[in-house]
């Protein structure tokens, strides 16, 4: 099953998120809209609510909750957006400006920051307990997940271990959560809970690989940013990692000067060596790994045309061009 196969079975519930996303954004303050309808509308694919809906109707629910956690999720993560281009200095998010680009910083921290307190106020209307603390836990840890990529940046001692718990907390603790709810709201059972947020923790993870390996193994239109961001940021990502721990002295050196450093102005030299050292493919395969064990997740789930494409959403997560 396609993407687009995916999107129209939930065709209507997908209509459903987005008009209530846009609903929901309106403020009296019009900056507030400005930017908040730059960043919604800026060309998302709508992955993690499609999760929440897909998860839901996958276990039979035939109500309307699901559509308001879609809309939940889908604000919390447009908040980090906001929050994590300030951070970074990015100017470009899906080819397109960012908003801090546009507004400045201040505006863009301070509309994430009604973006994460409205998301809160649409958890409270739930009237759920177990979906605050699924939600209010998830955004702590993808705080601590920030910070953690903030404290690793410039180190060119981060290991695989440690890059792996800054992308489960940055990202993957996102996309589980928003599997979870999918199974709470649907009163499903402890064990297909489990199931689905062990899906959406291994597609997250996997997810977050591939765009770290799309940073230096695809094109600038492909992945609508600069291609070697990360390397100017200094973040060690797993393909450096990969390159520092296989590749001879020459190159492990230049790898970790560019670590260090900034090494923006010496991205080609760094693409070469990434690429002598297979650092992509390795990432690519460590992406696989985790979306079949997304995929395995799921046979505790019913067979269904959603299950189905839940499966196809992790096989799309690790098919984005490399």
């Amino acid at each position: 099953m396609e993407l687009p196969a995916v999107r129209d079975l939930i065709a209507d519930d997908l209509k459903a998120t987005d008009s209530l996303i846009l609903a929901r954004l309106q403020s009296d303050v019009v900056l507030i809209n400005q930017v908040g309808h730059y960043i919604i509308n800026s060309g998302g694919k709508r992955l993690r609510p499609m999760i929440v809906l897909l998860a839901a109707r996958a276990l039979g629910y035939q109500d309307q909750q699901h559509i308001d956690l879609a809309a939940v999720i889908e604000f919390i993560h447009t908040a980090t957006l906001l929050h994590d281009d300030v951070v970074d200095g990015s100017d470009q998010r899906r080819s397109r400006d960012t908003a801090n680009a546009v507004w400045g910083n201040a505006a863009s921290v301070l509309v994430g920051d009604f973006l994460y307190s409205r998301a809160f106020e649409m958890m409270v209307a739930v009237q759920d307990m177990r979906v605050m603390d699924i939600l209010s836990h998830a955004t702590n840890r993808i705080a601590e997940g920030e910070v953690l990529q903030l404290l690793n940046c410039h180190d060119a001692d981060v290991d695989e271990a440690r890059y792996r718990e800054v992308i489960l907390r940055k990202t993957a603790v996102l996309f589980e959560a928003g599997a979870r709810l999918g199974g709470i709201v649907s009163n499903a059972s402890q064990a297909e809970q489990d199931a689905l947020a062990a899906y959406g923790l291994h597609l997250g993870m996997a997810f977050q690989m591939i765009d770290d390996a799309l940073d230096y193994g695809s094109s600038d239109a492909d992945i609508g940013k600069n291609l070697g961001d990360d390397l100017a940021e200094g973040k060690p990502t797993l393909p450096l990692i990969r390159a520092m721990a296989v590749g001879d002295k020459a190159t492990a050196k230049l790898l970790r000067e560019a670590i260090e450093e900034g090494g923006a102005d010496r991205v080609d030299a760094v693409i070469k060596a990434i690429e002598s050292t297979d650092g992509i493919a390795y990432t690519a395969r460590l992406a696989r790994d985790e979306a079949s064990k997304a995929k395995a997740a799921l046979e505790a789930l019913p067979p269904s045309a959603y299950r189905s494409a839940l499966a196809a959403l992790a096989d799309f997560s690790v098919a984005r061009d490399l």
